[in-house]
């Protein structure tokens, strides 16, 4: 039993993903932000969908949500803290709970400091974690509504998950976040390698994630700060940067 995670590029710098319980055939479509190339994506794997996954309430996350939801006929699944600001929602679902798609289960990890009602959906026999815009490849999600202490306790609860764990998020950021690491930390031969196969990957049209956990553990300047104090600096660089 394995859920895999299929990326889909949509609007500008955004991927959709469409995961698949390898055991029962079910799928799901994580922040459906642009309809045409996710259904597009969605039928061309047999045009099957269970399941909507939402990970926060931008627009670029949720923008059409219930064109997906009105042509598949499947439940919305989101944070109950944002039940209020999102697309109508099926499953609220909060910390701590699980989200099943076919055989397997996901755990909702809250994740608040880009947005307040941030949530994070990780499954284990992935292992694969829908980071939204908390945790990027060699970056975080923006300050929009949380504090860094906020940010810094999520992302320690990513820290935790295990290191061959697919990070799959929701913009394609990577070179330029690597810009920035390398400005923070230019002697890290792990960031250095890479920014160089991200480089390499985006030059040849390919996208640069996801990447595995371990490997951002290494890094990402933001999950290698080891206080608060430390991490809050250099999110008020990457802004300045």
């Amino acid at each position: 039993m394995t859920v895999t995670a299929q990326l889909i590029p949509i609007l500008n710098d955004n991927y959709a993903w469409l995961l698949k319980d390898s055991t029962t055939g079910a799928t799901a479509i994580v922040d459906p932000a642009e309809a045409g190339p996710i259904i597009a994506a969605i039928d061309a794997a047999g045009g099957r969908l269970d399941m909507i996954l939402l990970t926060h309430h931008h627009g670029d996350h949720v923008a059409d949500t219930d064109v997906i939801r009105a042509r598949y006929k499947c439940p919305v699944v989101g944070a109950s803290a944002d039940a209020h600001r999102l697309p109508k929602l099926d499953q609220a679902v909060k910390e701590g709970d699980t989200v099943t798609l076919g055989s397997a289960k996901a755990q909702v990890i809250e994740t608040p400091g880009h947005t307040r009602g941030q949530i994070n959906f990780f499954f284990p026999d992935g292992p694969v974690l829908l980071s939204g815009d908390t945790l990027f490849s060699l970056g975080c999600g923006r300050l929009i509504e949380g504090s860094p202490q906020e940010m810094f306790d999520s992302l320690a609860k990513l820290k935790a998950l295990p290191a061959d764990t697919l990070v799959c998020c929701g913009h394609e950021y990577t070179e330029s976040n690597a810009r920035f690491a390398l400005h923070v930390d230019p002697s890290n031969t792990a960031l250095q390698a890479m920014s160089k196969a991200a480089s390499a990957a985006r030059a040849a049209g390919k996208p640069s994630v996801p990447t595995r956990m371990g490997d951002e553990l290494k890094a990402n300047p933001f999950l290698t700060a080891s206080t608060v104090a430390a991490f809050a600096e250099r999110r008020a660089g990457k802004d300045k940067f």
